[in-house]
């Protein structure tokens, strides 16, 4: 059975759309992007970290959490967005790591460049996507957006956007 939501094309295209959403702060959308049970993880070890459960993650946030952080950054007086921050992603083509249109799971590795700025300052970020991608309701949801940033041991500042 061919399905066409896992094609390479159509897997390519909701990672390069899902970080455009970002770049223009329609964070609702990006959040209406993750299945029910879906979750954004940033881990402190990046790679070489294989749970969120058993180590501490910069950040591992369910559907609420995220929600909880979007509001915040709606709100016209949120004191962390004067002056707001910008966020802007480069990416390299994604690539298909494994795909089971049977299942309806697809998992997908993009290296990344990001570049978040606020006022004066920019932070660059650079690392690895891993897009776990799961059809529901005969939609493509994110089941799991992974962020393996390179070095993330290193003390970052505090990052205001959605990686």
């Amino acid at each position: 059975m061919t399905d066409g939501l896992f094609t390479e094309d159509v897997l390519s295209r909701f990672v390069e759309d899902e970080a455009a959403l970002l770049d223009d702060g329609r964070y609702d959308e990006w959040l209406d992007l993750f299945a029910a049970d879906g979750h954004y993880w940033v881990p402190l070890l990046g790679a070489r970290q294989a749970d969120p459960h058993t180590h501490n993650s910069i950040a591992y946030e369910d559907r609420l959490l995220l929600q909880l952080r979007i509001e915040r950054l709606k709100n016209p007086r949120a004191h962390s967005q004067h002056p707001p921050s910008q966020g802007q992603h480069v990416l390299q083509r994604p690539r298909v790591v494994s795909v089971d249109p049977e299942a309806g799971v697809a998992v997908l590795r993009t290296p990344f460049l990001y570049v978040e700025a606020r006022g004066e300052r920019e932070l660059l970020l650079t690392g690895r996507y891993r897009h776990t991608l799961v059809r529901e309701a005969g939609v493509l949801r994110l089941q799991q957006k992974r962020v393996d940033l390179l070095q993330p041991e290193r003390p970052l500042p505090a990052i205001q956007l959605f990686i």
